[in-house]
Formats: structure tokens, sequence, C-alpha cells
């Protein structure tokens, strides 16, 4: 299962463009890509291992098969991928379990959208366990569906999140707004036609066509949404 709530179909608000929202998790709502970087820093330096601070840009926004197997590759530590991922959910349930800060513009944002009933799905690359548990602190009332890095085929990089959640909420992806902070959740959104707001969380991001940048979610309500998507027609 993947969505949360059942779906709101097709509405749309009359003269827009713009079908629906798709949102990321991770260092888009919630300022949490530290900590990943923090769990996977404290479990390396337990196995006698350091990671090199380069290795961020690597392993941010990625799928955790990714990310923790480039970091056993590159550390050549003694553990298999499924005992560091268990390890990994574990440290970082534990992390959120003290504090989950919201990013600056974020419950605005989603208050927004709710009040106008557009169509919002949260879709992220990390497991069921963990946005169950992030959602919580969002308010599970904002999303239509929920998207689980560990519910779809392929994950991000790979299109299928953002083709998963579309088809669920039963709009068009070319007329969804997604909202990411990495290069690897744009490259999934833009692979599945979608427009994409950025806000870099880790790495600097370039616009592009299809492809706003800005600094802050504070610099991101409805009328801007709907405004890239008018731009398209």
């Amino acid at each position: 299962m993947t969505s949360t709530v059942p779906a709101l179909g097709t509405r749309t608000a009359e003269g827009s463009a713009l079908q629906a929202v798709l949102l990321d998790m991770d260092g888009t709502l919630v300022d949490t890509e530290g900590f990943w970087w923090d769990v996977e820093t404290e479990i390396f330096a337990s196995l006698g291992h350091t990671l090199d601070d380069s290795w961020r840009h690597v392993v941010v926004g990625g799928p955790m098969t990714r990310s923790a197997g480039f970091l056993i590759e590159a550390t050549g530590a003694d553990i298999t991928l499924a005992e560091l991922s268990v390890l990994l959910n574990d440290g970082f349930e534990q992390r959120i379990g003290r504090d989950l800060p919201l990013m600056p513009g974020a419950a605005r944002l989603l208050a927004e959208l709710s009040a106008h009933e557009i169509p919002t799905a949260l879709v992220s690359a990390s497991h069921r366990r963990i946005i169950d548990r992030v959602l919580k602190a969002l308010g599970p009332q904002h999303f239509a569906l929920t998207i689980a890095g560990d519910e779809v085929p392929r994950t991000k990089p790979h299109p299928d999140p953002y083709l998963a959640a579309a088809a669920g909420l039963g709009v068009d992806p070319t007329r969804c707004a997604v909202v990411e902070d990495t290069a690897t959740g744009v490259a999934a959104a833009e692979s599945a036609g979608c427009h994409v707001v950025v806000v870099p969380s880790v790495a600097p991001i370039t616009p592009a066509a299809r492809r706003t940048v800005v600094a802050s979610l504070e610099e991101v309500d409805l009328t801007f949404l709907r405004g890239l998507m008018t731009q398209m027609r």
C-alpha cells in the first residue's frame, strides 16, 4: 500500500493548469539531510571507519541501497548492505524521535495547499517506516497519497515514484509541480515530465528548462506554483 488517504482525483483550481503538487520529504519539508549523514558517520565510526565529508554529496538524496552501498565500498567496512540498512533506519528513527525540525515555509505551504484542496503527494526515497514517523510531524491530513522508496520497483533517480504519485492522484505528470532539494530527486521528477522547483539543501543545483531554483520554501506558494504552470502553456 502506498496511499495513506484516498486519492482526490483530478480536481484543479479554475484558471490554473496545475493539477497536483508532489513533495519530497528529507531536506525539502523536514530538515533531516544532515541527520542521515550524522547517523552514517556514527555507524561507520563504530565499525572503525571515518567518512570523508566529500562523500556527503554522493549519498545525499539517493536511495538507501545506493548510498549505503557506496559507503561500504568506499570504506571497505565489514558489513552487508542488509545489515547496514537496518542500522541506518534504526539510527535515523531514533534521531527524529528527539528532534524533527520543519524547513522554513513548509508548514505554511502545506496548509495553503490543503486549504485550496490541491491534490498533494509526499514522494520520498525513505522507507515506509520512516515516512510514517515523519508524517506525524507534517500532518497526514495534508497528503492524498504517500510514496515510499521501498514500495516502488525503482526509486529516485528513476521516474517511477513520481509517475506512481501522478497515477495515484489521477493527474497528468506534466501538469504536476514537484518540490525537491537534491540532484537525485530532480532527475526523477524531470524524467517523469514534471516541472521542478528546487530548494537545494546540500549541493548547488542550476536552473534549467522546466526547473526553477529558489533559496527557500518561503518563496514558494500556490500563486507561485500556478504561475510556473501557466508559463508553460
